[in-house]
Formats: structure tokens, sequence, C-alpha cells
């Protein structure tokens, strides 16, 4: 059949009168959001397909439901970063598959530190989430705050109108690093994921430490403290990634036998990787000269080896933070929500060099990661960042 020429906008009532419907009913076919008869239905789109209609305006339906339908999903820096961390990819794949249930669209932004434009100042949305590592502080906050805005995040921004999935990050790393304690490690060393503004990956001196601005970083670090000896190295990676990872672990490996570390923990487990490269470059054994943990425990198949690593479901924090996120919008004052992770022994930790075998398993898949443990002498901040 031959559509008529138009000579206005065709509306939803159009549908209706030619379908020989009420226009509520013929919404409800366009919603998919109540029972109508399927030969009804079916006469609603063939009169919608002959007049030529596309649907309901969703400009005109956000207007009057007073809602955009579009929540921002903010990441720091390039998305590229984001895009190449398997973590980052499964938490966002949560996230977007509890929004996707929801019927909202996910608005996905970078937030560039050294930028002085507001990737919001445009746009209208109905709630933020921040579902990666981030700053302690971001000037969006304000601007979302103002707007009466809802946020959700996965520890930062650190500010009281930000609902969190929370981690006990310090607890959790403090778990990697005792389970190498345990397998009789003394010489151990850490390597962190970027604690403020990015620079060449480097061995920390300590007193920066307190100038941290990325909070998950900060905490993993003050768990490693609280359980190595006195004096044990951090090395600060410019990026979270594998090479980076590989650049630190030459850094702590490419050293005298004497001094060298025969366990490290590293914040990532892409950064872990890189770890075990550089000590597979430097013709050392992993676990056997030197074991190695990571964090998150993404699958990583093309590495020879099954992390060490405290695991922590992409996925499902994802989709924690959808959930918390539809609760705010549905009215209801969601608060900050703790997410268990557990440490889950692989093969690249073993005994450390000429220790003693132990009779005991120092440490089970099934362990869950410590509570947060009490402040450390060497380091006063440790009750929190």
């Amino acid at each position: 059949m031959s559509r008529p020429r138009q000579t206005r906008k065709v509306t939803l009532r159009d549908v209706a009168d030619r379908a020989g419907v009420s226009i509520s009913t013929a919404s409800l076919v366009f919603s998919g959001r109540g029972p109508v008869a399927d030969a009804t239905a079916d006469r609603v789109r063939t009169a919608a397909s002959d007049l030529g209609y596309a649907g309901p305006d969703p400009l005109a339906s956000s207007l009057r439901q007073g809602r955009s339908g579009t929540v921002a999903v903010i990441v720091e820096d390039r998305l590229l970063h984001a895009f190449r961390d398997p973590f980052a990819l499964a938490v966002l794949d949560g996230l977007a598959q509890e929004l996707d249930a929801m019927g909202t669209s996910m608005l996905l932004l970078a937030d560039h530190a050294d930028s002085p434009d507001n990737p919001l100042a445009a746009h209208a949305v109905d709630a933020a989430i921040f579902p990666l590592c981030g700053r302690s502080e971001s000037p969006i906050v304000d601007h979302l705050t103002a707007r009466h805005i809802p946020m959700v995040g996965a520890g930062a921004p650190v500010h009281d109108d930000v609902v969190h999935v929370v981690v006990d990050e310090r607890g959790a790393s403090a778990a990697a690093t005792r389970h190498l304690v345990e397998l009789g490690h003394t010489r151990l060393a850490h390597v962190t994921m970027p604690l403020g503004a990015p620079r060449p990956t480097h061995t920390l001196d300590l007193a920066d430490l307190e100038e941290a601005t990325y909070p998950d970083s900060y905490e993993r670090a003050l768990g490693f403290l609280d359980v190595a000896p006195e004096g044990s190295p951090v090395v600060e990676a410019e990026r979270p990634d594998v090479a980076e990872g590989e650049a630190a672990g030459h850094l702590l490996l490419d050293v005298d036998p004497q001094q060298r570390p025969t366990g490290i923990v590293a914040q990532s487990d892409l950064l872990a990787a890189g770890v075990v490269r550089a000590a597979q470059a430097l013709g050392l054994a992993v676990p056997a000269d030197v074991s190695v943990t990571g964090f998150d425990g993404v699958d990583l198949p093309w590495l020879d080896a099954r992390l060490t690593t405290i695991e922590q479901p992409g996925e499902a924090k994802g989709r924690l933070l959808g959930d918390l996120t539809r609760r705010a919008l549905a009215g209801e004052s969601p608060t900050s929500t703790p997410f268990e992770v557990q440490l889950r022994v692989g093969d690249t930790t073993g005994r450390a060099p000429g220790s003693p075998a132990s009779p005991r398993n120092p440490a089970s898949p099934r362990n869950p990661a410590s509570p947060r443990n009490p402040a450390s002498p060497r380091n006063p901040r440790a009750s929190g960042a």
C-alpha cells in the first residue's frame, strides 16, 4: 500500500484512529509496557507503517516526564585507556546491562583533569556515575550538586553527595601482602597505579604518598605498608597497564640478587602481568625466584600463568552501580554499599626461595580479604584517606 503524501506531522492519535484503538492502547504498543492483544498490536504497527509513523518523539516524552532518559557515565582521561583494561570493560558491561534493563541510555564522557571545560555543561542527564578509579575531587560534582542530579561512584570522587560501591581496598591489599609473608617472603616490593598526575614509572619516595589524589591507589599502598617489612620499596607506575608494569618490574628486579625482592604485590592484574614479563625477560622463574600478586581477577588468556590476585568481579560491580542509580532515580535514598572481594591463589606465588615448606596452607582461594587494619606506626594516616 502506498503511503499518503504528508502535509503535516503524523501523530500517535492518527495511528490510533487508523487502527481503531485508543491513544493509550497505541502508546502501550510502542512502549511495550502493558498487555495488548497480538492482533491489536499488529493493527497498530500496520497503521503506523502505512502512515510513515516512526514512533513517539523521545524529546517530547522526556519533557512530559521531566526526565532525559540518559545517565552520564564519566571516565577519567582518555576513553582509550579504559577500553584497553579488561576490568574497566567488565564494569562498564555490567553497568550497561543494568541501564538497558531500566530503559535508560548511557552517555559515556571523558573527564580530562587538565581541561577547563565541563563535559556535562551541554547535556541533560538524570544521574551521573563515576564507575572507575578516579581522583578524590572533581569539579563536575559541584555542577551536578547544583542541578540536584544524583551521583554514584566506585570510591571517587569523595563527596557527601556521591553514593559509593565500597571496596575495602586497604584490607584487600593487606591480604595479598600477608599471603606472601606467610609463604616466607621477607623481601617484598609494591607496584602502584598512578597516585596522582601521571609521571614516568619511578621508585616512590613514601613522603609523596601523602600527596596522593587517587583514593584507591593510596589505600592499596597503605595496605601493603601495613604488612610489609620496614623499608620495602614502592614503585609508582605511570599508567596501570602491562607496559608500565614491565618497566616497574625491571626497576625492582634488575638489581643485585641479594637486594632483589622475592615477592611483589601489584595494584592491578595488568601491572602484575607486566612484572611477570619483566621477571621472565631477566631469566627469573615465577614463582620459584619471585612471587607476584595482582588485583581485579580478570581473564588474561595470553599470560602463561594464572595470577594470584584479589578477585573483584567487574560485571557484578557494574550491576551494583546501576542498581544504586536505579534506586536513586526511583526516589529512594540509597546509601554506600560494601562490595566483597577475596584473595584467589593462582600459580604465580609460592614459598620464598630457601624457605622451608610449610604444612599448612597460608591462604585459600576462599579466604576473603581481611578487614581494614588499624593505623600503622609508620603510617599516621593509615586509618583512612
